[in-house]
């Protein structure tokens, strides 16, 4: 790493983001960190451009932005929504997760960056893997939901903004990524584990890869260091690829607390899930879903420093500060 080198990085106050910039000024790397808008309620930073929708911003405005830059890591995005369909949200999908993709894309393109960070989804290769089978990056993409397509989309348009360019394309496909802060499911999961509530759950027999968010923003860097770049497709993931009740009896030890599993026959939840009207949401814990990291460790030399206990260790301390307060 070079002190001259300059990263800019967008959804630099999300949940991937303001770790990856807490690293950064850690490490002393020049960044310049994108956001929508600037949040009134923290000191004002100079590194930080808020700079609205990327999917509109005026062309001047991002060419500011991003001169002088080596790098972009493009973080922001719209998030996958659990059940969301409809031609309302393809679009705001394809909005956020193409059209700003390719906006940026060729902004950086005229910047002469010379690497391109792009953090998608293992969704792209479809919701489960088979059993001993993890997805590799060439397998044939199978996306599932808007979410995923666009995603795939995404690094399809990222592709070919670069193509006959110095800029290599580094497409990240992430499985569930967990650490302080996390929302959404795996918040829940915390809630209910630290609540020590009975889960229908131990008769499951899966492989689930998970990703820690300190080893993300590990791959990250080393995404950003290698040479040559390692430009493609690439996944990256935790060593360890608990089942699911591997999964919530690890997260009770780090919290402190036990766990109460029922083994309640996988059919059943199907049916229940089924009853409800929440078989996407079963069908994603009964499930298989593992990755190969092997490309991304060949061409960077990345490995995840933290294990699974660890990670979930700094996500307790987190919740259980939270839960204090």
């Amino acid at each position: 790493m070079s002190e001259t080198d300059l990263v800019v990085v967008t959804g630099a106050e999300g949940f991937i983001g303001r770790a990856l910039v807490a690293r950064f000024v850690a490490a002393g790397r020049a960044y310049r960190a994108i956001v929508r808008e600037l949040d009134p309620s923290r000191p004002a930073k100079t590194q930080f451009y808020a700079v609205g929708d990327l999917a509109t911003v005026i062309e001047a405005d991002l060419d500011a932005i991003l001169a002088g830059a080596s790098a972009v890591v493009h973080l922001a995005g719209r998030a996958h929504v659990l059940g969301e369909r409809g031609g309302d949200a393809a679009s705001a999908y394809a909005t956020a997760n193409v059209t700003a993709t390719a906006r940026l894309a060729r902004a950086a393109g005229r910047a002469g960056v010379r690497r391109f960070v792009f953090a998608s989804t293992v969704k792209v290769n479809g919701e489960t893997s088979m059993p001993s089978r993890p997805f590799r990056p060439d397998d044939a993409p199978a996306p599932q939901d808007e979410y995923a397509k666009s995603k795939l989309q995404g690094e399809q348009v990222l592709s070919d903004v670069c193509a006959g360019t110095q800029m290599a394309p580094i497409v990240l496909r992430l499985p569930l990524v967990y650490g302080p802060g996390v929302k959404a499911n795996f918040a829940k999961l915390l809630d209910e584990i630290g609540s020590e509530r009975r889960l229908p759950l131990g008769a499951i027999r899966n492989r689930r890869s998970l990703l820690y968010l300190g080893n993300l923003v590990g791959a990250i860097e080393a995404a950003l260091d290698a040479v040559p770049p390692p430009s493609g497709v690439h996944f990256v993931a935790d060593a360890e690829s608990p089942s699911v009740p591997e999964l919530l009896a690890a997260t009770g030890r780090a919290l402190g607390v036990p766990v109460h599993l029922m083994a309640v026959p996988v059919r059943l939840l199907v049916f229940g899930g089924r009853l409800i009207g929440q078989s996407e949401k079963v069908a994603r814990l009964v499930g298989t879903l593992e990755v190969d990291t092997s490309s991304f460790t060949a061409a960077t030399g990345w490995r995840p420093r933290n294990t699974l206990a660890e990670g979930l260790a700094a996500t307790a301390l987190w919740w259980r500060m939270r839960h204090s307060i």
